[in-house]
């Protein structure tokens, strides 16, 4: 039996028979608060990723409860399933309060719950609900047969609660730092398996000691009703940095655009380098060192080494199955072709539907993207594994200079969920770890553009000049790169193909990655089309 009492024109408090331990067995209560509660909910969380699609209904999926003691919150979840014929599921822990003056900006309904009345909240915005999961990892026995399940690394001793607050605004998961030494990801988005980011970050920091990401300190999982090992939350070390590589790499780049007026640089007389030609910073014109300047250069220098690092590591294992390295065959050709070509078919058809947003330059390249879209899907299936020596590895999946930290003089890689548009199945198929150095240099190119978008007004060249004087940067930061990269991997004797092959598969990848990205730019930033556009004009006219 239930009952709805309207208390004011914006909150309706929903009465049940049942106490909050058995919340979830009314089944009334259920129906009403997926219906009529969370659909309106869940629209306005940043967490949720279907804002681009219809939501048709939302059914709860699986729950389990989260206790200590006395303290009960339940953990939902919930299957969000789209008018387009696909679904999400994403996790929603909840509690209630019966203090109204508590979480005011957090309340997801009013409800009257046998003789007491309170809210259901959020259960992340409630301390003694984070303290409990900090308690309950910190506490964690080495096996833990039940469905929820905690798990921390051996050895680690957890010091005592103190504290907890929120990493930030994040987009697709919520994260809260402990007695500000200690970050716990809690991943909203889930999927009926392991979280690429729990595994990655599990085997680099705990089983090969690679110590340029997060030392992995545990977990929280759940076993569900057809018995899969869902991650539900990482956690890791604080690691202390000074913001991400983006932010660090657009200041560099914005000086370096200073000091074409400052200085007054002549494109003319810098020396052209070929795209993917390999250059010690040694080996470049002096010209170029003062444009440039040696702190960015040794920078890049940097960021491969921490990336041929860190392949080294994934490529290194020969026990667990799902990290040995393995070659290119034709199983993977066929999921690769099918995973392209349906892909690329999408953009075709969001550059046709939004050409009338594009203007100018952008105009001409999208011009130029569609009439060559033959071109570009022949190159896309035409990949020939036979003529590749070079091994597949797990990589980092989604590399971006984003996903590196800052660390004094260094650098610190995380985020190993993979790309956001794949399935979790996708994500753990072993590619060319050329995959991902494709992925920093798309970033290369975007930091150098955004530069340009962002602070036009500063410099006296035309955009068209500016242009140019950053493709002649991509192709320096590129070539420093590839020069560290190769000698790093080659000393450890990971197998990434001779030079040919390396070349080849970089424009592939660089291709692949530029026409990902032009989805996200048509349908978010159309001014910004140009930089992926100009990434595919610059494979297919190399």
């Amino acid at each position: 039996m239930k009952e709805k009492i309207v208390t004011d024109s914006n909150s309706k408090m929903f009465s049940s028979k049942n106490n909050w331990e058995s919340i979830i067995e009314d089944k009334d209560f259920i129906s009403i608060f997926l219906s009529n509660v969370l659909e309106e909910y869940i629209l306005k969380q940043r967490w949720y990723g279907g804002k681009s699609s219809k939501l048709k209904y939302i059914e709860l999926s699986e729950y389990f409860k989260i206790q200590q003691g006395d303290e009960l919150y339940f953990g939902l979840i919930l299957e969000v399933n789209f008018v387009e014929a696909f679904y999400h599921h994403y996790f929603l822990p909840i509690a209630f309060v019966s203090d109204e003056n508590f979480a005011l900006e957090n309340r997801i309904l009013p409800i009257k719950l046998k003789n007491q009345e309170g809210f259901i909240i959020d259960a992340m915005y409630l301390e003694a609900f984070r303290k409990v999961v900090y308690q309950r990892i910190s506490n964690a026995l080495p096996i833990d047969r039940t469905p929820v399940q905690y798990h921390k690394t051996e050895g680690f001793n957890y010091p005592p609660y103190q504290s907890s607050r929120f990493l930030g605004a994040e987009q697709s998961n919520t994260s809260i730092v402990y007695n500000d030494a200690f970050i716990l990801k809690f991943f909203r988005r889930i999927y009926a398996d392991k979280n690429p980011d729990y595994e990655m970050s599990r085997f680099l920091s705990h089983k090969k000691e690679f110590k340029y990401t997060p030392m992995y300190l545990g977990s929280m999982n759940i076993i569900d009703s057809e018995n899969t090992n869902i991650t539900i939350a990482l956690m890791q070390k604080l690691v202390p940095n000074k913001g991400d590589a983006w932010e660090y790499f657009l200041k560099e780049i914005h000086t370096i655009y200073k000091a074409i007026d400052e200085k007054n640089i002549k494109l003319k007389d810098l020396p052209k380098v070929k795209i993917f030609k390999r250059k010690k910073i040694t080996e470049l014109a002096p010209q170029v060192v003062d444009w440039i300047g040696l702190n960015l250069l040794n920078k890049v220098s940097l960021l491969a080494q921490r990336t041929a690092e860190m392949h080294i590591a994934l490529g290194s294992e020969f026990e667990e199955t799902a990290f040995t390295p393995t070659r290119f065959n034709g199983d993977y050709t066929v999921w690769l072709k099918n995973r392209l070509t349906y892909q690329f078919q999408n953009r075709l058809n969001l550059t046709e539907n939004n050409i009338d947003k594009l203007e100018g330059y952008s105009l001409k390249l999208a011009q130029e993207f569609l009439e060559k879209k033959n071109e570009i899907r022949k190159r896309l299936v035409n990949f020939d594994w036979t003529k590749l020596k070079g091994e597949r590895i797990r990589i980092h999946g989604d590399y971006h200079l984003g996903q590196v930290l800052v660390q004094d003089d260094d650098f610190c890689i995380l985020d190993f969920e993979g790309e956001p548009e794949s399935t979790i199945r996708d994500r753990k198929v072993k590619q060319p770890p050329l995959k991902d150095v494709a992925g920093l240099f798309r970033s290369f190119h975007y930091a150098i553009y955004s530069t340009i978008f962002s602070n036009q007004k500063s410099y006296s060249k035309t955009q068209e000049e500016l242009f140019e004087y950053g493709e002649l940067l991509y192709r320096y930061m590129v070539a420093i790169f590839l020069e560290t990269y190769r000698e790093k991997t080659q000393e450890a004797n990971l197998s990434i193909g001779y030079t040919n092959e390396r070349i080849y598969l970089l424009k592939y990848c660089l291709l692949e990655k530029a026409i990902y990205e032009l989805g996200y730019e048509l349908n978010s930033r159309p001014k910004w089309t140009i930089i992926p556009l100009k990434g595919i004009a610059n494979i297919m006219n190399s």
